[in-house]
């Protein structure tokens, strides 16, 4: 195989230099993706932060320094999963998102609670292999170039002249410069593709079972051999040569041995909705086992269990868990108590004011703002907001939270869409022309539908 084994070799600890980062660092990178929230992004640093330092200890005192899981407590749209969201996406760490309402008890119809860890382990061997490839691109891209060219010029014979010979090879790099420049994708080309065994990613079923499934596939994929041969453009066949490309170059059972090892030691679990499988007093269902159940099946594994997958085997000792949850009906002393005490730092998120949801307008990258500008430019229609106006829609979002449920900045999307409908649905016809919005159209908009009860509940 080719690179991996040397660089793995030196890079044991490559991704944690991506979290050396400080805490006031994290924060102020959140800072421009969410607005506010300070207690949780400094909460949430904090944790970063120390699993970087747990990183560089003794092995043995490593291994006793457990994580120190997170509850954020908020209303929908406040920030909650954003936090993790950007987090996970700056530090290139494995990470994913699960809704607790989603998982049943052994026994039940449903997801089993410990197929979130086997798609932490998928996403993390998603992470390691796009950065082999990445390592790799120079070998996967000759291999893709020689098999494509190699099918436009097929080989001079042993025999051939000496200027035959030349000439050839004249030709031969004339086709490689055209290929490359994207000249000959038009081009049909007869490939004979190696036909891969079917990966089963059916995180919720037994590991034996998925091994069992993907022995099926691949005598299926043998006894098929003869179909192998397709006609495809040069294009189609630069995507199909790639994948064909990354198998044979990379070394899977390093990459799988890495990716284990960082979703062990950096993974990180965000499970939502995490009320919505605790019970309180006045609950009708106090005995529903399908909720307080999830909660027992979800202990051993925040606790640290052994978690097989079909990969391997993965230890959850030190894999961070942040839990989520609004707790509107029941509050965080209503999950079980050895849950409670698995997520010791506990952050309260505010909720998001007019001045809050104005900034987010304003000063967030890739704002609502500035993604409906980019859209409609793709019309030639070029959308200017006045500071009234997005001064106006902060303040009918706010007030249609205060008057309806509060679902935080999600608000500011069905606001927005409110006050654009008629633009966008009739951009073609402001083609090369600048629509300003003010705060008079703002209101036009959505005075009545904000102060309307009934009209604000369903349009809103």
């Amino acid at each position: 195989m080719y690179l991996y084994k040397s660089q793995h070799q030196n890079a044991y600890f490559g991704e944690y230099k991506r979290m050396n980062l400080t805490p006031k660092e994290i924060v102020a990178y959140l800072d421009n993706y969410v607005i506010g929230q300070n207690a949780a992004k400094k909460t949430i640093a904090l944790a970063l932060r120390t699993r970087y330092r747990r990183m560089q200890l003794d092995e043995t005192l490593r291994n006793e320094i457990m994580p120190k899981n997170i509850l954020m407590i908020g209303s929908t749209g406040v920030g909650k999963t954003e936090i993790s969201r950007r987090l996970a996406k700056m530090m290139k760490v494995p990470f994913i998102k699960v809704e607790a309402s989603k998982y049943t008890e052994v026994g039940f119809v449903g997801r089993d609670v410990e197929s979130m860890v086997r798609d932490l382990v998928v996403n993390s061997i998603s992470i390691v292999k796009a950065e082999q490839e990445e390592l790799n691109q120079s070998k996967i891209d000759n291999y893709v170039l020689n098999k494509i060219v190699e099918k436009l010029l097929p080989p001079l014979p042993e025999s051939a002249s000496e200027s035959k010979k030349d000439d050839y090879q004249r030709l031969l790099e004339a086709t490689e410069k055209r290929v490359q420049a994207g000249e000959m994708d038009d081009k049909i080309i007869e490939l004979e593709i190696e036909k891969m065994s079917v990966e089963f990613d059916d995180t919720n079923l037994p590991p034996e079972m998925v091994k069992v499934q993907e022995s099926f596939s691949k005598v299926f994929a043998q006894m098929n051999k003869e179909d192998n041969k397709k006609e495809v453009t040069v294009q189609d066949a630069k995507i199909l040569l790639r994948q064909e490309a990354s198998a044979k170059l990379l070394d899977m059972q390093s990459v799988t041995a890495e990716a284990l090892r960082r979703a062990e030691n950096g993974g990180i679990i965000f499970l939502d909705e995490i009320d919505k499988i605790a019970l309180s007093e006045k609950s009708q269902g106090r005995n529903d086992p399908s909720k307080e159940g999830v909660q027992r099946d979800l202990l051993p594994i925040v606790e640290g269990s052994s978690i097989s997958t079909k990969y391997g085997t993965i230890n959850t000792d030190h894999i961070l868990f942040i839990a989520a949850g609004a707790f509107h009906v029941s509050k965080p002393s209503d999950l079980i108590p050895e849950l409670q005490g698995r997520f010791p730092l506990r952050v309260e998120l505010e909720s998001l004011t007019e001045e809050t949801l104005y900034q987010i307008l304003t000063q967030t990258q890739n704002s609502l703002l500035k993604q409906y500008t980019a859209l409609l430019s793709v019309e030639g229609v070029e959308l200017h907001f006045e500071d009234a106006a997005i001064r106006s829609i902060a303040k009918l979002s706010h007030r249609a939270n205060e008057l309806a449920e509060d679902i935080g900045a999600r608000r500011l999307h069905t606001v927005l869409e409110q006050v654009l409908e008629e633009i966008s649905f009739d951009a073609d016809e402001h083609k090369n022309e600048t629509i300003t919005i003010t705060p008079e159209l703002v209101h036009e908009k959505l005075d009545e539908v904000v102060e309307d009860d009934d009209l604000s509940r369903y349009i809103l």
